[in-house]
């Protein structure tokens, strides 16, 4: 009898494990669209200044590489089906993939991934948090400008577009990323 006891209780654990991630990777999809609302165009280049990239680095930092990496991927699942989920100053669903900002978009699972791996890799302090962010948008600029150039056919005019005008937020983005994510480190609901 005691071993159909120690079964269902490894399958009630299971279970519960299962649901935490699986509220943890759809709240941290709709988090990372909530930070898309929060834009500002600028007049000199087609791409917006968002709080999404530092959505998309806290959910990697905090939720690690495989919960990260998917809840970006549903992110994106959720914009490609039509939900309002991506930034309000492009056009909406599967068009906003080809449009600017598709590079940028795409890269966000191997964004969160990277992030997550880095922060994952040893103690969850301030300085693996802020090189792991720091990593991780290297890749996110990688994917942007690359598309970025595709779209203008010139690496010059993707570069000034994509990344001149974001560099100092995109700082205090990591800066406020790391912070965050060791301060919080030590929090049951992120242990793997």
């Amino acid at each position: 009898m005691s071993r159909l006891t120690t079964a269902e209780s490894f399958g009630a654990t299971r279970a519960a494990a299962w649901t935490k991630d699986v509220v943890l990777v759809v709240s941290a999809s709709l988090f990372v669209a909530l930070c898309a609302r929060l834009t500002l165009p600028l007049p000199f280049t087609p791409v917006p200044l968002t709080l999404q990239n530092l959505g998309v680095l806290l959910v990697g930092l905090v939720l690690g590489r495989k919960r990260g990496f998917a809840a970006l991927t549903l992110y994106l699942l959720e914009g490609v089906s039509g939900m309002p989920v991506f930034s309000p100053a492009g056009p909406g669903g599967i068009a906003q993939l080809f449009g600017p900002t598709g590079g940028f978009l795409l890269a966000y699972p191997f964004v969160a991934a990277t992030a997550g791996w880095i922060m994952e890799s040893g103690r969850r302090t301030f300085l693996r948090a802020l090189s792991a962010a720091f990593a991780a948008e290297v890749v996110l600029f990688v994917g942007g400008l690359s598309w970025l150039a595709v779209l203008t056919h010139s690496v010059s005019l993707a570069i000034r577009f994509g990344l001149y005008w974001f560099v100092f937020a995109e700082v205090i983005k990591v800066l406020m990323a790391a912070g965050f994510a060791s301060r919080f480190s030590s929090s049951r609901l992120v242990q793997q």
